[in-house]
């Protein structure tokens, strides 16, 4: 199943990379009572490169613009710390998989993998993988990341949800909470919808503006 999900991941890379998708992000900070919300255009370049552009205006506390939904932008983009040309991706490389239980919903066989990765490095995480037995493609990976991004944060843990259309799985939800410093915890709920092809694959020069 574990290579299975090796070619499947290939195919989905292919089919995302030149796709752009608008993205809700919606956050809040409960200890200081403060949220907001952002509507982006998430574009990936024919290179895999992943770039954000506002296409609506930020409403909310400023603190959630700038110290949650930016701070989370910048982890998407690779902007932040991860050392360039690491791979983090989901490979017998980088993770020991071992095959927790096989449950079925409907007319799906899913298969769910404990990971456990090789190292501690940036982008790397503890969790699971779920697996859509037909296809190999990722149904929800879960966990916490084992090393911060930043010194302002205590631990990182989130969801990631794909809807499977054509044989593809596309990105759908990602609910993640952040344990910070500073402000205590923060939620950040994310949507993906709308997805069409780039019909320009250069990157927008006010994406390094957002938020």
């Amino acid at each position: 199943m574990v290579s299975k999900f090796l070619d499947a991941t290939k195919i989905q890379q292919d089919a995302l990379r030149g796709a752009q998708m608008e993205v809700v992000i919606s956050a809040q900070l409960p200890k200081l009572k403060e949220q907001g919300r952002l509507k982006l255009l998430r574009k990936i370049s024919r290179l895999g490169q992943i770039t954000y552009s506002k296409i609506g205006e930020f409403v909310g506390d400023k603190t959630i613009q700038h110290e949650v939904i930016a701070r989370y932008l910048e982890m998407e983009t690779g902007s932040g710390d991860t050392p360039q040309g690491e791979s983090i991706a989901i490979t017998p490389e980088n993770y020991k998989f071992r095959l927790k239980t096989k449950m079925t919903a409907g007319a799906k066989r899913i298969y769910v993998f404990e990971l456990n990765p090789k190292r501690k490095a940036l982008g790397l995480f503890k969790g699971e993988l779920w697996l859509d037995g037909a296809t190999g493609m990722p149904i929800k990976e879960s966990g916490t990341l084992v090393k911060n991004p930043s010194i302002f944060l205590k631990s990182v843990a989130f969801v990631n949800e794909f809807s499977i259309r054509d044989g593809v799985a596309w990105p759908s939800r990602v609910i993640c909470h952040v344990d910070t410093r500073i402000a205590g915890r923060a939620d950040l709920d994310i949507h993906f919808g709308d997805v069409t092809r780039t019909a320009n694959d250069q990157p927008d020069p006010e994406i390094a503006d957002v938020p």
